[in-house]
């Protein structure tokens, strides 16, 4: 076990009950402030920690790191230095900032110019989007939506147990928590209507997911074992792919999706490492049929993320819609991976792969609103009175998720964004 995911260590830094970032978490990100460039920056409780800074002071002087790593737009560099190095670095602010360590804690001049307040900063992008996949690997929901608009006896397509399914999707309209975007517009078919229509998308709906970001490339050709997989994944991101219900399934057939999903995706702001992660592997779906070798793996892979999503009209208190759990994914990360470079496609870094709507067993564990209305028949109750079968105009979502095991807790922080009207 990585010393910095010690569940005894404690910070000197105050951490909230309940909050996402302890001293086991120092997840990476981009921020900037009103009197700094974008930079890499670590979050610890309420507070991120300069990189750059710490690096010019010299605290990490035995890692020997070019200062242009730290002051940069994206962590695509920093994370291109390879797990060796981006551990370290981890070790080293763990160790920075453990209580019995007094290098940073009692050098006031340091302290005052490497943190900062969290409300003091705006958080970026993390990393450079070259390549985004999205995956549809929750076995629920895909039972859920085959069930839904086919034959439920046959609810999954013949392919879906032998493979993890998935799409290219857009990268260049991923974008951060906070950034809000307008409601899509495209062709639709009303059910009683025989031509289509055009106009904004009347069934705009959240899908909850959680996507790995690839922290090592590969050559055209070269494909990665489940075996292999963790030396190419870097961290993870929880990821809302926004979903126009009634513009994909007029566009869907025969490519997937198009117009319906390229409009806007958002992240939470944080890149939680795998390596913070491990702690809380859990066993996966047992997988039958049998999977083709390729595919085989060992151990715990799945990940026990809880997961909530959130409501919250333009005006009125949010209400909680869905908590489901990463590890209702019947196709792990590892498996995606792996079939995904199979046929030799290269991979990058930063590439973003996400997991598809997460949904577990029970109503309130879907994670979308198709499900949770189940295409709307069954509306939403708010907490101001109104009802939802879609996301109305002005309402803003938020997901939330976090690990928890011996009294730690691994969060993400929020990702949230509003829908505004259509242009």
């Amino acid at each position: 076990m990585s010393k910095a995911n010690n569940p005894e260590l404690k910070s000197w830094i105050e951490i909230p009950a309940g909050n996402d970032f302890p001293i086991q978490n120092l997840p990476f990100g981009i921020f900037k402030t009103q009197s700094s460039s974008p930079r890499v920056g670590v979050a610890i409780g309420e507070n991120v920690i300069d990189l750059a800074l710490l690096n010019k002071l010299g605290y990490f002087e035995k890692l020997k790191i070019d200062n242009a790593i730290f002051t940069n737009q994206y962590l695509n560099d920093f994370i291109s230095l390879g797990k060796s190095t981006t551990n370290a670095v981890r070790e080293r602010v763990s160790e920075l900032l453990n209580i019995e360590n007094t290098e940073l804690q009692n050098n006031k001049e340091a302290k005052e110019k490497v943190l900062h307040s969290m409300r003091n900063v705006q958080m970026l992008m993390p990393v450079f989007v070259r390549d985004y996949t999205d995956f549809y690997s929750s076995i629920d929901h895909a039972t859920n939506v085959g069930t839904m608009f086919r034959d439920p006896a046959n609810a999954l397509l013949p392919n879906w147990k032998h493979l993890p399914v998935g799409y290219h999707g857009r990268a260049s309209s991923i974008t951060i928590s906070g950034t809000d975007f307008h409601r899509p517009k495209g062709q639709t078919k009303p059910a009683d209507s025989d031509s289509p229509v055009f106009g904004p998308s009347k069934l705009l709906d959240f899908e909850l997911e959680v996507a790995f970001i690839v922290g090592k490339q590969t050559a055209l050709g070269e494909n990665v074992s489940t075996e292999k997989a963790n030396e190419h994944i870097f961290g993870m991101v929880l990821f809302n792919d926004w979903s126009a219900r009634d513009i994909q399934t007029w566009e869907y057939v025969p490519l997937g999706p198009f117009l319906a999903k390229n409009f806007a995706s958002t992240i939470s702001p944080w890149i939680v490492t795998i390596e913070a992660l491990e702690p809380f592997r859990v066993e996966g779906y047992k997988q039958e049929p049998k999977v083709l070798p390729y595919l085989e793996y060992k151990g715990n892979k799945n990940i026990d993320i809880h997961l909530e999503v959130a409501i919250q009209p333009e005006k009125g208190a949010e209400t909680i819609v869905s908590k489901s759990n990463y590890k209702f994914m019947y196709w792990t990360m590892e498996q995606q991976l792996a079939h995904h470079t199979i046929n030799g496609c290269n991979i990058n870094i930063g590439d973003m792969m996400a997991s598809g709507t997460i949904s577990g067993p029970t109503p309130d564990s879907f994670g979308s609103m198709l499900e949770i209305t189940w295409r709307g028949t069954k509306p939403v109750k708010m907490s101001d009175g109104t009802e939802r079968k879609f996301i109305n105009d002005n309402d803003t979502v938020t997901m939330k998720g976090y690990c928890e095991k011996d009294g730690v807790r691994i969060g993400f922080g929020e990702c949230k964004a509003k829908a505004l009207p259509a242009l």
